[in-house]
């Protein structure tokens, strides 16, 4: 496994050497008739990641990059092609039965979309109180009031739970769809853009519900999102996904403030320059590639104007590159050029 940022030893969860491919093929007899081979999409291909608790690890990237399988893999939700998740010390390929269910009642998940994510012919009580019943540990009227408690907790008011979702605005669904969260008392939430559906000044809002939900509750994250203004003000730390792939990964402060490769550089010049200081940025052009066919040696020589015949043959390992890790071979050469310095993004 790649050296790591956080190790196993002060992490709460960890992937290793995840991987998640998918088969596209045509149907069999199809592939028979026309002499077509199978397709294979390596969605998610050797990640690995530690999150230390009550921190928050962020996965960014362009549609398409994984990150999104692999929030799916850390909740149970897909079967791992190979690789292990552990958590909280326990490789979770091992255990079954009532021991996995205990161990997936400590992981909770809050999906992007709280207009589909929350069944609409059932009341906010019944939404709610579904881990709370699933886990068979309260009476009835100690469930009535966990659900008033949680929805206090995030800012709504008991008399919302005799509502429907469709009484509410996409915020007060997503404050919902948190609350659902924590009804199971996990340690662990995945986050899968929380915030994508929704206006800016409510995103604000949200973050600051889970910022605030973190810090009372000891809440550990894995956050998924393409927008950089979000990642920067949630994460303590960060990996950008190209291709199924890890291809940097420091603390949010350094990824920002000094990022290395060359596709990160890419995603932070999508940031307007709100400080309007003209400074010239290194354009990168090109669309990402099918991850069914993907390119030989480095996935993004491609887009990259440092590629050479090097980044076209051989796929670059994650290696450390002083508080960081970087899977480019420009960085182990000492090719990368400077990079003026920008401010961190704002919201809105």
């Amino acid at each position: 496994m790649d050296d790591q940022l956080a190790t196993g030893n002060d992490a709460l969860v960890e992937a290793r050497d995840l991987s998640r491919y998918f088969d596209v093929s045509a149907p069999f007899l199809n592939r028979i008739s026309e002499g077509k081979p199978r397709q294979v999409v390596r969605a998610v291909d050797g990640v690995s990641f530690a999150i230390k608790k009550g921190t928050t690890f962020s996965l960014v990237g362009e549609s398409g990059c994984g990150k999104s399988t692999v929030a799916r893999l850390m909740v149970g939700l897909y079967e791992p092609t190979g690789g292990t998740i552990v958590y909280d010390g326990v490789d979770l390929s091992t255990v079954h039965g009532r021991d996995a269910r205990t161990i997936q009642g400590r992981m909770q998940m809050v999906f992007q979309d709280p207009y589909a994510s929350l069944n609409p012919r059932w009341r906010v009580a019944d939404i709610v109180a579904e881990p709370i019943r699933h886990g068979k540990t309260r009476s009835g009227t100690d469930v009535k009031d966990r659900v008033g408690a949680l929805l206090r907790q995030v800012g709504l008011s008991e008399k919302d739970a005799t509502k429907y979702p469709h009484e509410f605005s996409g915020g007060q669904r997503q404050r919902i769809s948190i609350a659902r969260a924590l009804a199971g008392d996990p340690d662990f939430i995945v986050c899968d853009e929380p915030t994508s559906a929704l206006d800016v000044s409510v995103q604000a809002q949200i973050l600051n519900l889970m910022r605030k939900l973190q810090r009372e509750l000891n809440l550990t994250y894995l956050f998924i999102s393409h927008d950089l203004a979000v990642v920067y003000h949630i994460s303590t730390e960060v990996a950008v996904m190209y291709l199924g792939r890890i291809c940097e990964r420091a603390s949010t402060e350094t990824l920002f403030a000094k990022p290395r490769h060359p596709y990160t550089r890419l995603l932070l010049d999508t940031i307007p320059d709100l400080d309007m200081t003209g400074a010239e940025r290194q354009p990168v052009s090109g669309e990402v590639p099918s991850p069914i066919n993907p390119p030989s040696g480095c996935a993004f020589h491609p887009r990259c104007p440092l590629a050479n015949d090097r980044c076209r043959s051989e796929a670059p390992a994650l290696l450390r590159a002083d508080d960081a890790l970087v899977a480019c071979h420009a960085v182990e050469e000492n090719r990368l050029p400077d990079r003026p310095a920008t401010a961190p993004p704002g919201l809105e």
